[in-house]
């Protein structure tokens, strides 16, 4: 049903990849040029620009002199939109993508590869359970290292690449940050305040950092659903709800003699979230129209304590040792609750029900970590790291009072070495080879199942430097990787869809407890060039080979459609990824300087056990980009930018009998910075600031049944207005 629309938009579509490419690519050609213009004279700038260069360069530096390609993005960069969340910061990086409608948060990803495929470290750690990036705030963040292709050290469960999340570092000299927010979004108001402190105590430093947040957000979205069996049908929701929610962390370092150093890092989250809506669903058959209406009250709260330490001692002169450790409990209650408040269709189309579910999560985790400086450049990294989680869960279903309880544990355990060296002037290489083993057992109303998956995973980076005293190089890699089931692929619980009446676009969900882990066996290839003032261009290539894919598929189940997830068979993607950072007079001699931040990714897959066309990885779309610009104007204490991101609509054929549509995403942030004095400033963001539907789409056919479900989310501009202020 969306395929004519998308043959009429083709032609667009294609002259705005062309554009967009051709915006990020041209700089290059211009940028080369003027690299050293004569005179210097596009690099005169006034004393505001030198400063704010600082960061930047180091964080280039950092991404620079890395074996393995990172990108880094440092303070700078992360609070320079105004950003309500971190997730806002993200979608703006090369080659990411967040799921969902815009500024409603969503699942983080690279290279448009759905979820699992990317690894979120905070501070070097996995993410404990339960625990969701979005609710991180950019003032929380130090820095943001993006990591294209695995490494030993960092973890082989990033087919698509990692996002390391490294949280405030304290330092003495600043005074403390304090931002007070208030923002309206479609017609709610919603408070910010965030508190960020360093300490001054000696030997002791660090950073304490305290959010407090009371959010109302609105939601609106429609169904309408067509099918061959059951006739036409029309849903509607709408809903207002209200989280208030408090983060507090902290990054507590104490510096010994020797090299010695411990550093604590405690983390509390609370939130609490009410929303109360109204549905309305209609449908058309041979009696003629029926509806009915229903109230529902939905109520959640999740907490989490973590503590995550590190001790890190110089044996000797060469040799270097780190032990980590973490432990933390979080706990998640969801009620929700449906009332009829129209009389009863026949069949009906609502129910009375009430839903509930109750989960604790309690983890723990160890590793040890041993570098030694060799005498022929050499350095080697080797570890050994342990992880258990254990889960018990209470829930009652909306159908099925028997769901049943759950009690599952995973327990990991990876041991891995790796060795970083320079083979001459223009070489240095970065070798590892990781081992990692993972069980997952459950005991519920089916009774005990388990699975266990090991993976040997080598891994090889190189880089190259055709001229030394130059700043172009040339990075390659050579990786395996993989994707392990989660504990909600493996043993989730028979969670119903909503439905009285089961649909093969809204079906039941059921785990797999036979899964197998995704391997992928991956080559990047990247060329860099560094610009004299700062600024990067980069193009990065890259290929997967993917083998025992897991998706989700719909079968019939005891008169039901119920979707569970299983080994497919073999999938490949690839891609190309461009990024332009540079000031605008870095290429054009006389222009003025303004920071222009541009990529543009570009990505292609194949699943080959289905039929194509379209038979892509699930919601990896054809391409995205962002195109941003930031000014200080010189005359006035004002910095102006904006962004643009971009993500085209496609369709995904998941199985020979369904297909999924993800329509156009188009976002437009735009900030201005006003600075009052040195210590204070207002910043006024505007976020989404031409509002559009966000649609998806599905469809069924199996030549006996079929069925498409079309919804359409609303979702509005959010203006915000910051006092920033250093006491």
């Amino acid at each position: 049903m969306h395929r004519s629309t998308n043959h009429r938009l083709k032609p667009l579509a294609m002259a705005l990849q062309w554009a967009m490419a051709g915006f990020v690519v041209l700089p290059w050609a211009a940028l080369a040029q003027n690299a050293n213009p004569p005179g210097g004279a596009a690099n005169t700038t006034d004393l505001g620009q030198v400063e704010v260069r600082g960061n930047r360069n180091n964080d280039t530096e950092m991404r620079r002199e890395s074996s393995a390609a990172k990108i880094v993005i440092g303070r700078e960069e992360i609070q320079k939109q105004g950003d309500a969340n971190l997730g806002e910061v993200l979608k703006r990086l090369p080659g990411v993508t967040v799921q969902g409608a815009p500024g409603r948060g969503g699942a983080i990803r690279m290279r448009g590869l759905g979820g699992g495929y990317t690894q979120i470290l905070l501070d070097g750690e996995r993410l404990p359970p339960g625990f969701s990036i979005d609710s991180l705030l950019p003032e929380q963040v130090e820095r943001i290292e993006i990591l294209r292709a695995p490494t030993a050290e960092t973890g082989a469960r990033a087919i698509a690449g990692t996002i390391n999340i490294v949280l405030r570092e304290g330092q003495k000299a600043n005074p403390d940050d304090l931002k007070i927010t208030r923002s309206r979004e479609y017609g709610h108001d919603s408070t910010l305040l965030n508190w960020v402190h360093n300490l001054n105590i000696q030997p002791l430093t660090g950073t304490l950092t305290m959010s407090v947040t009371d959010q109302y957000r609105p939601d609106s979205s429609s169904t309408v659903i067509s099918s061959n069996v059951l006739g036409d049908s029309t849903r509607s929701n709408e809903s207002l709800g209200r989280r208030q929610a408090m983060h507090a962390n902290a990054r507590l370092q104490w510096r010994g003699e020797q090299g010695k150093t411990l550093t604590l890092t405690p983390f509390l989250v609370y939130s609490d979230f009410a929303g109360n809506g109204l549905i309305q669903a209609n449908r058309l058959d041979a009696g003629g129209m029926a509806s009915e209406t229903a109230q529902t009250l939905n109520q959640s709260r999740f907490a989490m304590a973590r503590l995550n330490g590190q001790w890190a001692q110089r044996l000797s002169a060469d040799d270097r040792l780190e032990v980590r450790f973490g432990v933390g409990q979080s706990e998640y209650d969801l009620r929700m609750d449906q009332t009829l408040t129209t009389p009863s269709a026949s069949p009906p189309l609502l129910l009375n029900t009430t839903q509930f579910q109750n989960f604790v999560d309690r983890s723990g985790s160890l590793s040890s970590k041993w570098t030694r400086a060799m005498d022929n450049g050499h350095q080697v990294v080797s570890g050994l790291e342990l992880e258990g989680v254990r889960r018990v869960e209470e829930a009652r279903g909306l159908l099925d009072d028997n769901a049943g309880d759950l009690t599952a544990s995973t327990l990991r355990w990876a041991a891995y070495a790796q060795d970083e060296f320079k083979i001459n002037r223009h070489w240095s290489a970065h070798t590892g080879l990781r081992y990692e083993t993972i069980t997952t057992e459950a005991n519920g109303t089916s009774g005990l199942k388990s699975n266990t998956s090991s993976v040997w995973t080598p891994l090889l980076h190189a880089l190259w430097k055709p001229d030394p005293a130059k700043r172009d190089q040339v990075r390659m890699s050579l990786t395996r990787s993989y994707r392990t089931p989660t504990l909600h692929n493996l043993m989730a619980r028979p969670v119903s869809s909503g439905e009285v009446i089961s649909r093969p676009t809204r079906p039941d969900r059921i785990g797999n407890p036979d899964l197998r882990p995704e391997l992928a066996t991956g080559v990047d290839v990247a060329f860099e060039r560094y610009l004299d003032g700062g600024g990067v261009l980069s193009a990065n290539v890259f290929r997967r080979e993917i083998t025992d894919l897991i998706r989700y598929t719909v079968t019939q189940q005891n008169g039901r459609f119920v979707s569970s997830p299983i080994n497919i068979g073999d999938a490949s993607t690839q891609g190309l990824e461009l990024e332009a950072k540079f000031r605008l007079n870095q290429a054009f001699t006389g222009a003025l300087p303004i920071d222009i931040r541009s990529n543009a990714s570009f990505f292609g897959s194949n699943v080959k056990q289905v039929p194509g066309p379209n038979n892509r990885l699930d919601q990896q779309p054809d391409m995205t980009a962002n195109l941003g610009a930031d000014y200080r104007i010189r005359r006035v204490p004002l910095t102006l930018g904006g962004n643009l991101n971009w993500n085209p609509d496609y369709d995904t054929r998941r199985t020979e009998q369904s297909m999924f549509y993800q329509g156009v995403k188009r976002v437009v942030d735009v900030y201005g910075l006003w600075r009052i004095s040195p210590a204070s400033a207002v910043r006024l963001t505007v976020s989404n600031l031409q509002p559009r539907d966000y649609i998806t789409a599905s469809t069924f056919d199996n030549g006996t049944y079929k069925e498409s479900s079309r919804t359409t989310d609303r979702n509005w501009r959010n203006v915000q207005l910051r006092l920033e202020m250093k006491i």
